[in-house]
């Protein structure tokens, strides 16, 4: 129902083209109203504290569990210690005979001993107590030669990580925010609370205030999210990872940016074709959709550069593809800000069809609006 107070509301000139000045006013009272009431909320609070505990769980057991083992102490004599030496993770202790060996070996002070041995494959034997590490054994035996055609730049399991990383806070941070703006659009409209604000500031500007605040939150969280990495890293010991994070993750904080901002207008607007909580759902589920499209296919495809390439390109996946491929060096130095540009583009597109979407149906109660409808107004 439409009063005649929000009518002319709607009709009046200061209302539909406000100054710079107010409209800009307007936009933060309506950010700042949106930013107290989530920090108030005790609920979101301890869900972001959550949130971050988890991430650091996750960062430290990762770096952990990655860091390199302690190495083994071998003995080996002056013919062996060349050979041993060249072996990664071990320290040597150089002896003069079996003997010497076999004393450093049964008193525990050496994990095994090499020595050399004629008419053997290797050359050598390997004296342990009761098993001998299978680092060792394995480095000391026979492989074949492997040309690698298209060799990896970086670990495939670190990789991996990266990957479901930033595809993860993608995920949360975008569906967590997306599904808050739906919310607060829909309880307005239940309570009617809609036609009392856009009697006073124009519908465009409620939307923008909204987008704005939410977006503010969302990436205190990433800042917040990117500092518990960083400190996570550093106390693991992970310093080669965190330089080659430290780009990626400053491009993935400006593509999640305007990827968020994209997202937001289109949550707003598809929770302005709906009245009731219970018909939100069938409005935002393409998005969600949308939003999920980037973890899944990078998890999948994050050792395929065919697709790491197209995804870095399309404006919903950008924010995941980009980074990962800035991570394990597969894209140049002009490719991130063509990607950039492209996502301003779906950005500023978004924003307008999303506005026109919301200006049109967020006085328009009962059944659900058909999007045709709403575009046409």
């Amino acid at each position: 129902m439409i009063t005649a107070d929000t009518e002319s509301a709607r009709t009046s000139p200061e209302k539909t083209m406000p100054t710079d000045q107010s409209a800009a006013s307007g936009i933060w009272l309506v950010a700042e109203r949106e930013i107290t009431s989530r920090v108030r909320s005790k609920a979101f609070m301890i869900s972001t504290g959550i949130l971050l505990l988890v991430a650091l769980a996750g960062v430290l057991i990762g770096g952990f569990s990655s860091r390199t083992a302690e190495p083994d102490a071998i003995a080996a004599t002056s013919q062996t210690a060349s050979v041993v030496s060249a072996l990664p993770n071990v320290t040597v202790t150089e002896v003069a005979d079996r003997a010497a060996a076999e004393r450093l070996v049964l008193d525990g002070d050496v994990s095994a001993a090499v020595l050399p041995a004629e008419g053997t494959a290797t050359g050598v034997v390997i004296l342990a107590a009761d098993e001998a590490p299978s680092s060792l054994v394995m480095g000391l035996s026979e492989s074949p030669q492997v040309d690698l055609l298209r060799p990896a730049t970086t670990d495939p399991l670190l990789r991996y990580l990266v990957a479901i990383g930033f595809g993860a806070v993608f995920l949360m941070a975008a569906s967590t925010f997306g599904a808050t703006i739906a919310q607060s659009v829909v309880e307005e409209k239940q309570t009617r609370v809609v036609e009392l604000l856009i009697s006073a500031i124009p519908t465009r500007v409620l939307l923008a205030g909204k987008v704005l605040g939410n977006t503010i939150l969302a990436m205190a969280q990433i800042v917040l999210l990117a500092v518990i990495a960083v400190v996570g890293l550093i106390v693991t010991g992970q310093n080669e990872v965190l330089a080659g994070l430290g780009a990626p993750v400053l491009w993935f904080a400006v593509f999640f940016l305007f990827g968020f901002i994209l997202l937001a207008a289109l949550y707003s607007a598809a929770a302005a074709m709906v009245s009731r909580q219970e018909d939100m759902g069938a409005t935002t589920m393409p998005l969600m959709m949308i939003v999920m499209a980037p973890y899944i296919l990078v998890i999948i495809f994050n050792d395929n550069p065919v697709v790491m390439t197209i995804l870095s390109y399309v404006p919903f996946s950008a924010p995941v593809g980009m980074p990962v491929r800035l991570f394990v060096g597969d894209a140049q130095w002009w490719e991130p800000l063509l990607s950039l540009i492209i996502l301003l583009a779906g950005c500023v597109g978004a924003i307008l069809v999303g506005a026109k979407i919301y200006e049109n149906s967020l006085l328009r109660m009962g059944a659900r609006v058909k999007l045709l409808e709403a575009l046409r107004g």
